[in-house]
């Protein structure tokens, strides 16, 4: 067996869940919460103590999110969400994208969540905030592939947080990237199967 390790709340977690679920892993895997245990086993098996991770049946842990989605590619038979063919390197960078708008995501969070009053940068803050409106005002005027592969599915995670930390407040001003998340969602079960409530 093979334990994806996260927490529901994870967008990088959910990525892969999503992942799992669409590629038809969910018999060869085992979703594991995430646990503040120090002596949790799986847990141990990544030094940064980061999640998502993957534990394969051969005792192979597999870090960070894009890494995993590469494994479940592979252990679904390859080409199924990473493309072979040219347009693979299209689907990475609009997974990074994504990913790189969520470490901004996450960043706010936790300025807000882990500083004490007084004490946020609302610098740093802004600094953040500009990645993450930038890069919705990317996607509006590029709007989004509805090929469902690892980049499509890391954009609809990272929506996904928007709406899970920041209420949707996107919404109001990304009328396109709005009707394509309800198209990836009535698509793809697995992101209403994963979903967490505010």
């Amino acid at each position: 067996m093979n334990y994806l390790r996260l927490t529901p709340a994870s967008p990088f977690g959910r990525k892969c869940h999503i992942a799992a679920r669409y590629l038809g892993l969910m018999d060869r895997i085992k979703v594991v919460q995430n646990e503040d245990d120090e002596g949790d086993k799986i847990r141990s098996h990544n030094p940064l103590n980061k999640i998502p991770m993957l534990l394969t049946s051969d005792h192979q842990a597999i870090f960070d999110s894009g890494v995993i989605m590469d494994c479940l590619d592979d252990m679904a038979g390859g080409g199924k969400i990473i493309p072979r063919d040219a347009s693979r390197f299209a689907v990475l960078t609009q997974q990074a994208l994504a990913d790189g708008m969520l470490d901004a995501a996450i960043l706010v969070v936790y300025e807000k969540n882990w500083r004490e009053d007084g004490q946020h940068s609302e610098k740093w803050l802004e600094h953040q905030r500009k990645k993450m409106n930038k890069t919705l005002d990317y996607w509006e005027h590029h709007v989004p592939s509805r090929a469902i592969d690892a980049g499509t599915i890391a954009v609809a995670s990272a929506l996904g947080y928007l709406d899970l930390r920041f209420k949707g407040e996107w919404r109001a001003h990304y009328p396109k990237l709005v009707e394509w998340l309800a198209h990836f969602e009535n698509a793809v079960p697995a992101y209403q199967q994963t979903y967490v409530a505010p």
